[in-house]
């Protein structure tokens, strides 16, 4: 299966995401703000990203814009996962480079059924 980088800095969504992708087969790496999750996506070069909206340190948006603009990561697939469900909030997600889009609360089998997309495209 798929090595996937979780960024999330809710505890509970994080803990629910990483155990049920894990079940599922894949391997999860986690990272806890968009800092973090900029710098792991260049060190363990992921297969897919899950990536919250509303972080501290560095926002999604600014996360999925570096990671698009810069050549050693831009083939890296992001999904965006965020509570964000105004109109054109799934527009901005896209336009800052995610290549899909999630609204919280999670439907996992919904989820599932986006990352199974992606992942079978590459």
């Amino acid at each position: 299966m798929a090595r996937i980088l979780l960024v999330e800095d809710n505890e509970m969504n994080r803990d629910m995401l990483s155990r049920r992708l894990i079940k599922k087969g894949h391997e999860v790496i986690i990272a806890v703000d968009g800092q973090e999750g900029h710098d792991m996506a260049h060190q363990v070069e992921p297969e897919l990203i899950l990536l919250d909206m509303s972080l501290p340190i560095m926002d999604g948006w600014e996360v999925a814009r570096l990671l698009k603009a810069d050549d050693n990561t831009k083939d890296i697939p992001i999904i965006a996962l965020t509570a964000h469900a105004m109109a054109g909030d799934r527009e901005k997600s896209l336009e800052a480079g995610c290549d899909e889009y999630d609204t919280k609360p999670v439907d996992f089998k919904r989820l599932r059924g986006k990352i199974d997309a992606i992942l079978d495209k590459g």
